[in-house]
């Protein structure tokens, strides 16, 4: 059997943890410079605020029905989800974490247990030791456990948050409930064409031909039908190094100097860089962006990007920012109001299975320096420590105006008790 544990609105609920008073109250969080909606609260779904909203074409709204709105808070986010993965792991060793708010477990030779007292262990556990509130949905494959998991969620008065999917009967009433387009892994485009063809559920795909399937679904969506039908073909999945790394951001305002943009793809490209040594990857090639605000259309408007191969794969900082910077400066053009700009690093090799020049290899000239950067930064706070080209004072920083506290992992904020 599978379990796939499910944070309910993580998001909404690590707010909420450090802040009772949020209890039973709207909230929504926004995505990077305050864009737009990204996560909802069960009462601000039922205020008709919709996933992606646009934050200033709501406030209205969001000032009529009192609703919360944050800044993400990628810090706490992150350290409460590493706190919930790692009570998770008391449970069975066997895990995949598939997302900052997903987990599958793997529970195999239960077959003597009683699932659902497992499931209600692991809920009060992790709910007790994190305030984190989870559903678990149960089922012999992973598709399975998706759906049983919607279940949980939709109707935690009569399932406790646990449902287990361990029956014939009730895999066809699962899947006759769940809609198509709620299936994990049928995109909106599959969606509309089996919608066409007049499947509405699961239980209806199920019953579609294997070879109408394989041919317009490939062989993805065979093994889909596999899992729905009871037939587990995907089993857990070893964390995987990215095969490649962006780091792109919106300025809070248009820039028309080649010196300030020059600052923030220096940034961008150290951002990628410290990433790259996280999981021991070098790149081999790297691609520089800029763009003009689209949506200005009254303003002239020029978009280009440059791809750079590197003579030799690289992890430092040094060696990625200044070939960025070269290839900024030869897509840059005066005369326009630059909005975005990104650095993009791929073609990765393993840090120690990369090819060497026949004297010494760059990345030995820069590793003992990268090392010692990385541990003064990770121990005294990111971006401590910078090069040269980057500015100092943190001038660039991205728009967070409702950033709530990184009550976890920042000393100077956590909560302060009155006695």
């Amino acid at each position: 059997m599978y379990a796939l544990i499910d944070c309910n609105n993580f998001y909404a609920s690590c707010e909420r943890v450090f802040n009772p008073s949020l209890n039973n109250k709207p909230i929504v969080v926004l995505s990077n410079n305050d864009g737009c909606v990204i996560a909802r609260s069960n009462e601000a779904k039922e205020l008709g605020i919709p996933m992606g909203a646009v934050a200033y074409q709501f406030k209205e709204e969001f000032i009529k029905y009192h609703v919360h709105v944050f800044s993400s808070n990628y810090a706490l986010y992150g350290d409460m989800s590493n706190r919930v993965m790692s009570i998770l792991g008391k449970y069975n060793s066997e895990i995949e974490v598939y997302s900052i708010d997903e987990a599958f477990l793997k529970f195999k030779g239960f077959e003597k247990f009683n699932l659902s007292e497992i499931g209600y262990t692991m809920r009060t556990d992790v709910l007790k030791s994190t305030g984190i509130p989870i559903s678990i949905g149960f089922a012999p494959t992973k598709a399975l456990a998706k759906v049983a998991n919607k279940i949980a969620k939709k109707f935690p008065d009569k399932t406790h948050s646990v449902y287990i999917i361990d029956t014939e009967e009730k895999r066809i009433k699962a899947l006759k409930w769940t809609k198509i387009e709620d299936v994990w892994g049928i995109g909106r485009q599959h969606s509309n064409r089996l919608n066409r063809i007049g499947i509405k559920t699961a239980f209806d795909f199920c019953n579609l031909s294997e070879l109408w399937v394989k041919k317009n679904m490939s062989i993805v969506g065979t093994r889909l039908q596999y899992e729905l039908k009871g037939t587990s073909v995907l089993d857990l999945e070893d964390i995987q190094p990215k095969k490649n790394i962006a780091t792109t951001r919106s300025f809070e305002r248009n820039y028309t100097q080649l010196e300030d943009i020059k600052e923030r793809v220096a940034t961008f490209a150290t951002t990628c860089a410290h990433k790259l040594r996280k999981q021991k990857s070098c790149c081999k090639t790297l691609l520089v962006f800029i763009h003009t605000n689209g949506h200005r259309s009254e303003l002239p408007q020029y978009n280009k990007n440059i791809v750079i191969k590197l003579p030799f794969a690289s992890n430092s900082s040094i060696v990625l920012v200044e070939y960025a910077i070269k290839g900024l400066i030869h897509i840059f053009k005066q005369g326009y109001q630059y909005k975005k700009a990104g650095v993009i690093v791929m073609d990765f090799v393993p840090e120690d299975n990369m090819q060497t020049t026949l004297f010494q290899s760059p990345i030995l000239k820069h590793k003992q320096l990268m090392i010692t950067m990385d541990r003064i930064n990770n121990t005294i706070g990111q971006e401590k420590l910078k090069l040269a080209c980057q500015d100092i004072n943190r001038t660039w920083k991205m728009r967070q105006e409702k950033l709530s506290p990184r009550y976890t992992t920042q000393l100077t904020e956590i909560i302060t008790i009155n006695t």
